[in-house]
């Protein structure tokens, strides 16, 4: 069928099936009647306090019924859901509320910004606002989702889709009627997609308030999960677990596990791949402004071990280009762009182009938009990543990609997870450091031999910092700058791990 607003969809969706769940979070759970009727109250209530058509409303909550609850009431408005990291610095938050300028806080920011009203988590709109159809209406975007970017400075990535779903063909990676698994924070822009519009097709959001690597497999086998969105810090927690402990749960019901966000080890993805099996271990390539995405199933993966895939050329093209923009040949390391393919035939489903608020995007001639990374295409037309474009070591004259140096890291069984940046070298420009979370106790000496069999030597970090503290945040990110200015300020100043 067609598009149609967000608004019609709630209620055409509580038409067919009222008692069909929709929400479940803990013991609790919400009909597709209960949410129609729940919104409707919710957005009058928004009204009330002065959101309209084409605000935005910033979102300062955990995941929860009543964040989902609050994006609905918030496109039925027409208003643009603007989500936030509930944990953020002050001096952050007021920066993108300073940028955004939202009409409306939900949540309990630390301070009140003029002009704008706050309705605080808890919040229970009036016994008098009906909860009876509103008028229909169609957000003109159907989010504004929040990112760091790689210097620090926040930029608002707002979508150029309106909020408008087909109730038919909601996304590429999602189907109508399934069941999906919340696993990462709902400020982020993969699970906000895939629970959103997982349950604006008929399916049902089950919501985990955060990570943890058994309840997820128990949460899977309890609700028959479809479709669960992963990173690789998720996958690397689960499989860890082990296999008597992983196999106390029925994954039967698992049509598709897709992962994304940051490099996944080799390793860990055939560790996958065997368990689950190779049709069901998805890998999808793309970023927030979403100017087109790439995707790759476990068998394909197998023929063509580290890639991401190849782009879907009804949707969208993959230019791989020199530091002028010159497009480089097949095999050759370079800047990822990509290009949304517009105009009949095309699948590509973000209508119109973001547009950031903060920031420029890194354009160039021809609509081409930068993904940040380098990488290449083979003569198949499979992009294999390097690195980020911000985050490559050149040591005496030779580009050393982070991701590789973690990946080799990683592998050893004693280790969770790694982080690798430069630093300053008077010899040879930058040295390569590493910071290593392990499980196990592991020395030194020990990583570096298992690293002289995966590692040409120049690769191979000149020290390790050991921490037992996570070093990414719940969406598998880290900020390598973050860290490695730390690393260069004086050794008072220093911290013994840093979390992104």
């Amino acid at each position: 069928m067609a598009a149609i607003s967000i608004l019609k969809a709630v209620a055409l969706l509580a038409e067919r099936d009222p008692e069909r769940i929709v929400l479940i979070e803990g013991d609790r759970r919400v009909t597709r009647r209960e949410l129609d009727l729940t919104t409707n109250r919710l957005a009058r209530a928004y009204q009330r306090a002065g959101v309209q058509r084409g605000d935005y409303v910033s979102l300062i909550m955990p995941n929860s019924i009543a964040f989902l609850e609050a994006v609905v009431a918030i496109w039925k408005v027409g208003a643009i859901p603007q989500p936030l990291p509930p944990k953020l610095a002050t001096k952050e938050l007021n920066e993108i509320i300073a940028l955004a300028k939202p009409k409306l806080i939900v949540g309990n920011p630390p301070n009140r910004p003029v002009g704008c009203a706050v309705l605080p988590l808890g919040f229970t709109p009036d016994a008098d606002l009906s909860d009876g159809p509103l008028p229909d209406i169609v957000a003109p975007h159907f989010k504004a989702m929040v990112s760091g970017g790689s210097t620090g400075r926040p930029k608002i990535i707002v979508a150029g889709n309106p909020g408008m779903i087909d109730l038919d063909a909601p996304f590429p990676t999602v189907r109508p009627n399934e069941r999906f698994l919340v696993t990462g924070p709902l400020y982020h822009n993969a699970p906000f997609l895939a629970a959103t519009t997982c349950m604006l097709s008929g399916g049902a959001a089950v919501i985990m308030p955060h990570f943890d690597a058994e309840l997820a497999l128990q949460m899977i086998d309890e609700h028959q999960i479809n479709f669960m969105s992963l990173v690789p810090t998720m996958m690397h927690r689960m499989y860890r677990l082990g296999a008597k402990v992983r196999g106390k749960y029925d994954l039967s019901s698992i049509r598709a596990m897709i992962h994304s966000a940051s490099s996944c080890p080799v390793w860990l993805k055939e560790a996958w791949i065997e368990w689950l099996g190779a049709e069901r271990v998805l890998e999808a390539y793309s970023n927030t402004e979403a100017p087109g995405y790439t995707i790759i199933t476990g068998t394909e993966w197998l023929k063509k071990k580290g890639s991401v895939g190849r782009a879907d050329n009804k949707t969208c093209e993959i230019k791989i280009a020199d530091r002028n923009g010159k497009e480089l040949p097949v095999g050759q390391v370079g800047e990822v762009y990509m290009r949304p393919i517009l105009g009949p035939g095309s699948t590509y489903c973000y209508g119109d182009r973001y547009f950031y608020i903060g920031a420029a995007p890194r354009q160039i001639q021809g609509g081409w938009d930068s993904l940040g990374d380098l990488g290449y295409v083979d003569e198949d037309g499979y992009l294999f990543l390097a690195d980020r474009r911000q985050d490559i070591i050149i040591r005496g004259g030779a580009n050393i990609y982070p991701a590789e140096v973690e990946a080799a890291i990683d592998a050893h069984p004693a280790v969770r997870s790694s982080v690798v940046f430069g630093l300053p070298d008077e010899d040879l420009g930058e040295k390569v450091v590493a910071i290593v979370d392990s499980v196990l106790p592991v020395s030194e000496e020990e990583l570096v031999r298992h690293l002289r069999t995966q590692l040409t030597p120049y690769k191979i970090p000149v020290s390790f910092e050991f921490t037992d503290s996570p070093l990414r945040n719940d969406c598998g990110k880290v900020r390598r700058s973050d860290l490695r200015a730390q690393r260069m300020a004086p050794a008072t100043q220093m911290p013994t791990a840093a979390v992104a």
